[in-house]
């Protein structure tokens, strides 16, 4: 039997421009978004209200990507037999908008806003963020996204924020509501805690070196000293515990400088103290956790159940001395462990990023966003007891400083 002629004809040519743009003008003509819509009137709803961008800016190409994403799934589910009015919206907060703003007014500090008027400069932020909406719609109903951009939402509105504190009512009322901390980036410059969107704006973080240095934590009712490791040694100042691996093993030596014996990870010995060093035996990991040890600042008032040594299952000894310096306060990972082991929570850098509260009334030193640890650093510089800094080269890790 002699195969079935082929029910196509050959395609000489292709034209996929001109091909999407006759979709699309059949599409509006036929209202074939509204259809779909109306074809699945009284079924089962599937909610999608879209996450909105901001429209202060022009799309671009990288847009294009997500809004497909967030367009297949109302498609799938209308497929399925599912009523879903996908509702659009403009985002009209954050920082992305101000910052805008400030760059058309050459605006560089927050008083420069203060000066120039508030209601003036939230007036500007609103023109801002309308200023390329007839763009996004354009983008759009080019790529063949079905949403209700005529109808969107904008956060702006009193409607929008009230539906906001409607929701953080019922949440308030079944109980899920707490006030606790958390470790986020936070700009000096403009007041502010940052979304990691934010963060990725141009310019607003960089990376930079800076020291990391071994501290004798000395214990109280032992003769020896802890050797702590740190990568932020401006956090000192807010220390108020010192981790230990539950399944580190640990080693007490002698100090090849004179002083107290050091305990630190049996596998870091040669590497921050050097070869020769006298090991004088065995410390369980079991017999540090609880025992306290003096503070290696007291500047700031000593509150709390602080300054011990708890387990942490992240301490290792693939760098460092195998014992971690806690500051709750500039950590997320220290955080965590300061809420399940009970530990206070220290932190002298205020909301405008100014270094204060010394009970010895050395100073408040304003600093700016990147300059603050470098404060911090100087006043410990002046202060440090000779023998809480062990003397051994500093090594260097890099880090991000918002700006």
């Amino acid at each position: 039997m002699s195969p079935p002629a082929h029910p196509f004809e050959p395609v000489a040519s292709l034209d996929l421009v001109e091909l999407e743009t006759r979709v699309l003008a059949q599409w509006a003509d036929e209202d074939v978004f509204g259809q779909s819509l109306r074809n699945r009137h009284g079924h089962p709803e599937w909610v999608f209200y879209e996450g909105p961008p901001t429209a202060n800016g022009r799309p671009g190409i990288h847009h294009v990507w997500a809004r497909l994403f967030k367009d297949l799934y109302p498609r799938f589910h209308t497929m399925r037999g599912k009523h879903v009015v996908r509702k659009g919206g403009w985002d009209c907060h954050g920082l992305p908008v101000e910052v805008q703003v400030e760059k058309e007014l050459g605006f560089s500090v927050k008083h420069e806003i203060e000066d120039y008027g508030i209601e003036r400069f939230n007036a500007k932020c609103r023109a801002s963020v309308q200023r390329y909406v007839e763009d996004w719609q354009s983008l759009t109903s080019r790529i063949g996204m079905w949403i209700d951009t005529a109808d969107a939402y904008w956060t702006l509105s009193n409607e929008y924020i009230e539906s906001v504190w409607w929701l953080f009512r019922k949440i308030w009322d079944a109980g899920a509501i707490y006030e606790g901390y958390k470790v986020v980036p936070y700009c000096g410059r403009c007041g502010t805690a940052l979304s990691s969107h934010e963060l990725g704006q141009p310019g607003a973080y960089r990376e930079v070196t800076e020291p990391s240095v071994y501290v004798r934590f000395p214990l109280v009712d032992r003769d020896i000293d802890l050797l702590v490791w740190t990568t932020t040694p401006w956090t000192l100042v807010s220390n108020v515990g010192a981790a230990v691996g539950p399944d580190v093993s640990y080693v007490r030596v002698r100090d090849p400088a004179g002083g107290r014996d050091l305990v630190l990870g049996t596998d870091r010995v040669s590497a921050v103290l050097g070869e020769g060093v006298e090991v004088v035996g065995p410390v369980a990991a079991a017999d540090l956790v609880g025992r306290r040890y003096e503070r290696p600042f007291d500047w700031l008032p000593a509150e709390g159940d602080g300054w011990r040594v708890v387990a942490a299952d992240f301490v290792t000894t693939d760098d460092g001395s195998g014992i971690v310096h806690l500051a709750p306060a500039f950590g997320e990972i220290d955080r965590e462990v300061g809420e399940a082991e009970g530990l206070p929570m220290l932190n002298p850098v205020k909301l405008e990023l100014i270094v204060d509260a010394w009970p010895r009334r050395i100073i408040s030193v304003p600093v700016g966003a990147v300059f603050f640890a470098c404060a911090i650093m100087g006043l410990m510089s002046l202060t440090t007891p000779p023998r809480s800094l062990l003397p051994t080269p500093p090594k260097t890790s890099t880090t991000g400083i918002t700006l």
